[in-house]
């Protein structure tokens, strides 16, 4: 509970797609500045994926993730987390080239190969899709998992982090997750600290329960110490409900138009930065503090924004 809440804005994700909101950045303009909004709001992490200019589909294009990471570093001092996630189709050797070149300090890690349903947002948007990809990419996730094998999760542990001085955030969507992870530190593969994040309400995975926040972080902390830096974001209307959760338990949040497309009852957030704001709100009637990027920088133990490719 001492700790300053390190908050993550995740800008543009590759769950929803242009036509759920208009305000879903995509093209390179749109999301920087958007990210720079939520920077100066009070994020300290913003997590990146790659979309293409044009029509917003999910791209592994590392000078897409270049041309984005390069924009919010000049106008800010934040940390960079670059996806190794990226989207539903995409093969591991894409998504890990991204961190290959670019080198951010931070990148996402996934604990399993998972379903990953999108698809049941299809039937309330029928018809009306601004894009020809948008319904056979969320159609996809009903007959393709995504793909993050044991021996993904290795070579990103025994060789990614060497190579790139980028380390890793893992992504817990199921308690069998935190498990993996518990596998991997025991084998020593896991440096200090850990960064693993509660993924709460993806289809697929754990759902949005209080008790199951409760239960995710008390069992993280079990298997991997008190010490650990645990993360909750809640998915859809659940985010705020869960970040506070999560914040209670003296856990860093994770909010934006990645995760929740909506700010209130019926309302599309128009920005990123709105999310951080009303996480800080929140979390000033709760006298919690939030952290700057320097201070996420010393508790993660990254290499610095000096050390990045881009």
């Amino acid at each position: 509970m001492s700790k300053n809440i390190i908050i993550t804005a995740a800008v543009t994700g590759a769950s929803f797609t242009p036509t759920m909101s208009p305000y879903l950045p995509y093209k390179s303009d749109h999301l920087i500045a958007d990210s720079v909004a939520a920077v100066k709001a009070g994020a300290a992490v913003v997590h990146i994926h790659g979309r293409n200019a044009h029509d917003g589909s999910p791209t592994s294009d590392p000078e897409v993730f270049r041309e984005y990471a390069a924009g919010i570093k000049a106008e800010t001092d934040a940390v960079i987390n670059m996806t190794t996630g990226g989207a539903t189709g995409q093969t591991i050797e894409e998504r890990l080239n991204v961190v290959r070149q670019l080198q951010p300090e931070l990148c996402s890690c996934n604990l399993g190969t998972m379903n990953y349903g999108g698809f049941p947002m299809i039937p309330k948007y029928q018809g009306k899709w601004n894009f020809a990809w948008e319904a056979p990419f969320l159609e996809s996730t009903r007959t393709e998992p995504f793909s993050s094998s044991f021996a993904d999760i290795e070579y990103m542990l025994k060789y990614l982090q060497n190579e790139t001085g980028t380390r890793l955030e893992f992504e817990a969507y199921d308690v069998g997750h935190l498990y993996t992870l518990a596998y991997y530190a025991e084998m020593g593969l896991v440096q200090a600290p850990i960064m693993v994040q509660m993924v709460i309400n993806t289809l697929g995975g754990i759902g949005p329960d209080v008790d199951n926040a409760v239960f995710m972080v008390r069992t993280a902390q079990r298997l991997l110490g008190d010490e650990v830096e645990m993360a909750v974001l809640g998915g859809g209307r659940y985010q705020f409900n869960l970040i506070t959760v999560g914040a209670l338990m003296g856990c860093n949040v994770r909010v934006g138009m990645e995760d929740n497309l909506y700010i209130g009852r019926g309302r599309l957030a128009e920005s990123n930065a709105e999310y951080v704001e009303k996480a800080r709100r929140i979390f000033d009637e709760l006298s919690l503090t939030i952290a700057t990027p320097m201070e996420a920088r010393q508790r993660f133990a990254l290499k610095g924004a000096d050390q990045v490719k881009f």
